[in-house]
């Protein structure tokens, strides 16, 4: 179980599993990467409802991993990833589609 932390106006985590907190990152790091500001919207693990983060290029945001091994990643799920982050809604957390091409997650 991984935690994604967000350090906006005040600093806030949420666990996310490994497997999707690496998809998460590079989607994150891609948009970010173009300066491309969007919203990120996840359902809290305990039950006690949702956060919606503001995501932009000065806001820090952190992925921390308590796994050792790096993640596959499946390009199938970061493209659906990448165009949830990029429509009106934002970026929401969806299943993981068919495997069609993996590529390692370096560093």
């Amino acid at each position: 179980m991984g935690r994604f932390i967000y350090a906006g106006a005040a600093t806030t985590a949420v666990d996310i599993e490994d497997r999707t907190l690496a998809h998460l990152r590079v989607v994150v790091m891609n948009k970010l990467r173009r300066n491309e500001s969007f919203m990120f919207d996840v359902d809290i693990r305990d039950g006690s409802g949702r956060r919606s983060y503001w995501l932009s290029p000065g806001v820090a945001v952190q992925f921390h991993f308590f796994g050792s091994r790096n993640a596959q990643i499946n390009r199938s799920w970061v493209e659906v990833l990448m165009s949830e982050a990029s429509s009106p809604h934002g970026l929401t957390i969806v299943p993981e589609p068919e495997d069609t091409q993996r590529i390692p997650l370096q560093g």
